[in-house]
């Protein structure tokens, strides 16, 4: 009996490489760069702030974003929550204490008695959310009651009535997302922004 004889097939190293490098050639343009680039263009279109950090500038110079905190320590200004994070970007954190730690309970009672002294209220009458650090530590909104509670001390440092500031504040009160989502809120850094721009009219 005659038994054919086979051979493995001759195969060209570089032909069998061909294809894997094509399809990582073009995997690297197509989603390492035209995909980004693409994602890139449309932010930019679609959302022209919001794809440049949401940057508010004066003069032509940027001083801060619309979703970012930063702090203020003038008695004239309205203060934003306190931030784990010193209220720097690259570092944003919360405090990961849990509600037992005894720290944390110090640190809030602390915080609150502080608030009250600077605004002339009571300790009961402080927001918690003014005593409390964001998940990130760099929200840039209060709540309007946050706000109100620091009326009369912004009026009286700026020589201005509380009826001025409260409307001032009533006039920058974001509703909740969509309508639904969160609660309403003021941005702190604008709120100060139109106080300068409203004492400087005067």
């Amino acid at each position: 009996m005659n038994v054919a004889s086979t051979q493995a097939p001759n195969i060209d190293d570089r032909q069998s490489l061909r294809a894997p490098v094509l399809f990582a050639l073009v995997s690297l343009l197509g989603f390492g760069l035209a995909y980004s680039l693409a994602g890139t263009a449309i932010g930019r279109t679609a959302f022209p702030d919001q794809a440049q950090g949401s940057l508010i500038e004066r003069e032509g110079r940027a001083i801060g974003s619309a979703l970012v905190a930063q702090p203020f320590v003038d008695a004239r200004y309205f203060q934003p929550r306190p931030s784990a994070a010193k209220y720097d970007p690259m570092a944003a954190s919360g405090s990961n204490q849990a509600r037992s730690n005894p720290d944390l309970r110090k640190r809030l009672s602390e915080e609150a008695a502080a608030i009250a002294a600077r605004e002339g209220i009571a300790p009961s009458e402080v927001p918690a959310e003014l005593a409390t650090q964001s998940g990130g530590g760099l929200d840039p909104h209060i709540s309007p009651r946050s706000a109100r509670v620091q009326a009369a001390r912004v009026a009286r440092a700026r020589g201005l009535s509380v009826a001025a500031v409260d409307s001032l504040i009533a006039r920058h009160i974001e509703a909740p997302q969509f309508g639904v989502l969160g609660e309403p809120r003021v941005n702190v850094l604008q709120l100060n922004l139109a106080l300068d721009a409203m004492q400087a009219l005067r």
